[in-house]
């Protein structure tokens, strides 16, 4: 699901414009952003929490000199950690093999035959 197919959805079951959830999606992400950029974690109850950590600096391998070491730099990433609700979720739903994978199963049933 991309953003306009998001909030479409949104749009449909709250009952406000496609605008009005474009531009609730547009200020969650802002202040989400804000937020991790200071350093802050923001929590939302059952679904999970959003937090920035520090990777620390590291030696690296140069990909188009293989033999020459490189310093890679420490940098500020954005993590997520999954709430209780959201993984009872998921460990509920039936999975679904992608298309991907059914068509490669079919293709690979077809040369058997």
């Amino acid at each position: 699901m991309n953003k306009a197919e998001l909030s479409n959805t949104i749009a449909e079951r709250t009952g406000v414009t496609r605008a009005q959830a474009e531009s609730m999606i547009e200020t969650f992400v802002a202040v989400v952003t804000e937020e991790l950029k200071q350093g802050n974690e923001v929590t939302i109850a059952s679904f999970g929490t959003f937090l920035s950590r520090v990777r620390a600096s590291r030696m690296g391998v140069n990909p188009r000199h293989p033999e020459q070491r490189i310093q890679v730099p420490e940098i500020r990433v954005a993590k997520f950690k999954t709430g209780k609700g959201l993984k009872e979720a998921l460990k509920a739903a039936t999975i679904i093999p992608s298309a991907q994978t059914a068509v490669a199963n079919q293709a690979a049933s077809a040369s058997h035959v």
